[in-house]
């Protein structure tokens, strides 16, 4: 085998690894959580006519990405310090558990719980993908090598909506998680046999006071966002108090980790323009493919008819997009810089969405799948050159961190994101329950989870005007979720005029 190192790596740090085949196995280690991450979106419609509970559904994709979002820190951590395998080997098996767990709920609470075991072995699955690319290629063939990575996503997304909607269809949707098994062993084999590293150890203190702060404050904020104006009012006891603990929480968490000895989350990240303009885009990154993710297939189908396996691929052209763009993207930084690329994909992101906001009740699925296309395109122009420049300013022994905190960022941008869009679905369909035209009056079931009636694919005993109205009350909901995702896209510039023009290493601050 050959020996390979970043020039960033020192020497204390070796890796025995034939590059191509690890290549190969981070691919499908990142297909495992990229998959699992288009196929749910899909095979909700069906979850939901099977077990109930519309208004819960968006739990299905924030437990997920808040209990990924809040562990990343601390496993980018611990790959700094024991190496970056046993942490993705962690990671794949947490993953695979949880994806037979989910597999066999039996309700959606059930469901709901086994998604966030999902989401902690997730948590490292992506980012020491993102880490281990990092240590092995060089900035100039990062451009390269994360294209490949991208289109993992690619294939993910014309892979994954397919056969969610073919098994959500014809079979069950219980086997879009079992499908995860052959796809995390053949991932956890290959990375057994070929990626080798040797660590020098020394004594590390790990900050775990700091993990609980962060872990509890993050999840009080999210649960506030989502069940706000829906299990309870927003300036309720209940709803007033999980913001305030929230905070106290997540203030705390700062307080620990200015004098923690070696800090999950340090500090000095936020001290960087590069790092913290990175950070604020991936934030948005996160947020707008949540918003699309969740919503554009519950569109297709509720709204426009579509079965599950034509909105699933309407959904794949935005992450057949990124990749492409993601590839291409190398070539245009190494020429014009990290922020200036970025930049230029978050215009083209802000047109996407924009795309999204004029679709209507009778548009074409060809128009929603070339809008999420476009997004797709400004994703992968916008997201690549962040995460390369964050990784380019720091050593090996800091890389893990700050990739870590790059995808927390993303995830807890997802996770705000559901909390957030959810919130605005649910109150949209609520007002338009509470007030329904005269002649349906009586004839509506008592909540939101009358929608299940038009995702079923059929009215039961509610009647042709009934279902109309409620495909009316999903493009209202969807419609508002399309503006607040514009909104969303229109942030990241802000965020990216944080990043210098120039970018230069603090691998010795």
């Amino acid at each position: 085998m050959t020996t390979t190192r970043s020039p960033a790596t020192p020497k204390g740090v070796g890796f025995r690894s034939e590059r191509g085949p690890v290549l190969a196995a981070l691919m499908l280690s990142t297909g495992l959580v990229a998959l699992d991450s288009t196929i749910i979106a899909t095979a909700v419609p069906s979850v939901v006519s099977d077990l109930g509970g519309f208004s819960q559904f968006p739990w299905l994709f924030s437990i997920y990405l808040l209990t990924q979002a809040v562990t990343t820190p601390l496993y980018g951590k611990f790959a700094d310090v024991v190496g970056r395998r046993p942490v993705m080997f962690f990671g794949i098996g947490v993953f695979l558990v949880g994806s037979v767990l989910c597999g066999i709920a039996w309700s959606m609470p059930a469901l709901i719980a086994f998604r966030a075991v999902q989401g902690i072995g997730a948590g490292a699955v992506q980012p020491m993908s993102m880490t281990m690319v990092g240590d092995m290629y060089t900035v100039e063939e990062r451009a390269r090598v994360q294209g490949y990575l991208a289109s993992v996503w690619g294939i993910s997304a014309v892979v994954g909506p397919a056969l969610g909607g073919v098994f959500s269809q014809y079979v069950s949707w219980r086997w879009i998680f079992f499908v995860n098994i052959p796809l995390g062993a053949v991932a956890a084999w290959m990375l057994a046999r070929r990626f080798k590293e040797s660590v020098t150890r020394r004594p590390h203190r790990i900050d775990y006071a700091g993990a609980v702060l962060l872990i509890g404050g993050c999840s009080l904020v999210i649960l506030g966002l989502l069940e706000g104006g829906v299990s309870w009012g927003w300036t309720s006891v209940p709803g007033l108090s999980v913001f305030v603990i929230g905070a106290a929480m997540l203030a705390g968490f700062v307080l620990v980790e200015r004098k923690a000895a070696e800090p999950i989350l340090p500090l000095w990240v936020f001290g960087r323009r590069v790092l913290t303009g990175g950070n604020l885009s991936a934030v948005v990154v996160g947020a707008v493919m949540i918003g699309l993710s969740s919503y554009v297939p519950t569109y297709a189908q509720g709204v426009l008819g579509t079965g599950a396996l034509m909105a699933g691929f309407a959904l794949a052209a935005l992450t057949v997009g990124w990749p492409l763009a993601a590839t291409m993207s190398g070539r245009v930084y190494l020429r014009f810089g990290f922020r200036d690329t970025g930049l230029a994909g978050n215009v083209i992101l802000v047109m996407g969405t924009a795309l999204c906001l004029l679709l209507g009740p009778h548009s074409q699925v060809w128009e929603v799948a070339a809008a999420c296309f476009v997004v797709g395109v400004g994703l992968g122009f916008m997201a690549s050159p962040i995460l390369v420049a964050a990784q380019s300013v720091v050593g090996w022994d800091r890389r893990g961190v700050v990739t870590g905190i790059n995808m927390f960022s993303r995830s807890l941008g997802s996770a705000v994101g559901a909390a957030v869009f959810g919130a605005i679905a649910n109150a949209t369909l609520a007002a338009r329950f509470a007030h329904p035209p005269a002649a349906l009056a009586g004839r509506l079931p008592s909540s939101v989870d009358a929608t299940s009636l038009v995702l079923a694919g059929h009215a039961r005993s509610g009647g042709r005007d009934v279902t109309a109205f409620v495909r009316s009350a999903l493009y209202g909901a969807a419609h508002q979720v399309f503006v607040a995702v514009v909104v969303t896209a229109a942030l990241g510039v802000a965020a990216l005029f944080l990043m210098p023009r120039r970018i230069e290493s603090l691998a010795d601050d």
